[in-house]
């Protein structure tokens, strides 16, 4: 109990930092063009590297000023347009596999900073992002350090409607880095149920997995206008859930330097 308070004062006083304007540069992959957003802490590199995967809804503000709150917390944070980067139109109505290439070039680009901690990577990712997280996760375990999901999608999107109602995506079952789920109980029923059903399977198998459901909380209770004074507890509740789990899976400091 004293190093869980003991990390959380840290946390809190590391988000007394702000953090700088966020840099835009286009990211070039084959014949593709993504923009890119960094949010880089101030102080010394090097910094513990996050990939931020938007939601489908698109890359807004909100997805900004997430970022920079983890980059006051020490974080550098890169986050790929995986909709601007295939010109696809806000709330598409299916996944597009060819995003997934723009989400992995960013990963690329973000390990080979100079800047950044040599090592695995966290990701934190919104509804749409997570199941880009354990695509990647499947597919290169060894860069992946953790994920935090915000009431993420843990079936692929395309699959037909009873895959959607009673099943998993199949790389629950493959992937091995640890996954801290925060969803909150108002959600709706079937993304609670692919949830509930991926931690059981992530569980059963060994894999580090924590779910963090919140009593009273709608979708998008981390930014929603109309938040009730439950969610905006819940919001807070999840910042530092969030940052202690990346802090505590890719071996940073209380301060969260590299290890």
């Amino acid at each position: 109990m004293r190093r869980f308070v003991t990390t959380m004062l840290a946390l809190l006083a590391a988000g007394a930092a702000p953090a700088q304007s966020l840099e835009k540069f286009p990211l070039r992959h084959g014949a593709t063009e993504v923009p890119v957003e960094v949010a880089k802490p101030r102080g010394r590199a090097p910094f513990a590297p996050v990939l931020y995967i938007h939601a489908k809804r698109g890359f807004e503000d909100v997805d900004r000023e997430h970022m920079r709150a983890l980059a006051a917390d020490g974080f550098l944070v890169l986050a790929p347009d995986w909709l601007a980067g295939n010109m696809l139109e806000r709330w598409p109505d299916r996944h597009y596999p060819e995003t997934e290439a723009d989400v992995e070039a960013a990963l690329d680009a973000l390990v080979a900073r100079t800047d950044v901690c040599k090592g695995p990577v966290g990701i934190v990712a919104k509804s749409r992002g997570p199941y880009f997280a354990i695509r990647l996760a499947a597919k290169r375990a060894k860069d992946i350090a953790a994920i935090v999901s915000y009431y993420g999608h843990f079936q692929n999107p395309n699959a037909p409607e009873p895959q959607q109602l009673f099943s998993i995506a199949p790389e629950v079952r493959m992937i091995s880095s640890p996954v801290l789920m925060l969803i909150g109980d108002a959600d709706y029923e079937l993304r609670r149920f692919v949830n509930g059903r991926a931690f059981y399977a992530l569980w059963e198998r060994g894999v580090s997995v924590e779910m963090q459901m919140y009593p009273m909380a709608r979708r998008a209770f981390d930014f929603r206008p109309d938040a009730t004074p439950e969610e905006k507890i819940a919001r807070r509740h999840a910042a530092l859930r969030e940052r202690e789990w990346l802090r505590r899976w890719m071996k940073l400091t209380p301060e969260g330097r590299c290890g």
